[in-house]
């Protein structure tokens, strides 16, 4: 049995401890924010908030969970009050296929968390482990600055 807590709620699961997070996340709580790209940890689809860092839920085993809190893109906001980072990626058009955005959001919420005035150079810095196919990079960028400037009038 392993209890976690997730986007404030907690759960006691039955599953093996060496099952990766992502696994769990999709499959017993049905949260679909984090995807499967790569499982290796290379493309950021599967990345969550653990302790206030981006982490790859498909490397990080269940049982290695214990005492911790985790986020997920389901858990920053509502459809009726989203997140900064989901509003602007919204206004910015900055998705396209969908499939990165879960771990540019997760990235950059993270980053966000440590640096609130972000220069392009660093955005694209903290998000450079993001994998993104489509080519939306610049409307990322754009919302991730975006974002800053309402987290940083108190849109949070």
């Amino acid at each position: 049995m392993v209890t976690l807590v997730v986007n404030g709620q907690s759960h006691q699961l039955d599953v093996e401890p060496d099952t990766p997070l992502l696994y769990v996340l999709r499959d017993d709580l049905a949260l679909h924010g984090p995807k499967f790209g790569c499982g290796l940890g290379q493309c950021g689809a599967c990345t969550v908030i653990m302790d206030g860092k981006a982490v790859r839920s498909c490397q990080t085993p269940v049982a290695t969970m214990a005492g911790r809190t985790v986020t997920t893109l389901e858990g920053l906001g509502t459809v009726d009050r989203p997140h900064p980072l989901q509003r602007a990626f919204i206004e910015e058009q900055a998705a396209q296929c969908g499939y990165c955005i879960n771990g540019m959001i997760m990235t950059a919420t993270a980053f966000l968390g440590r640096r609130t005035a972000p220069t392009d150079r660093e955005i694209r810095r903290a998000l450079a482990r993001n994998l993104c196919r489509c080519g939306t990079h610049q409307r990322i960028i754009r919302a991730v600055k975006r974002a800053a400037a309402a987290i940083g009038k108190g849109g949070a």
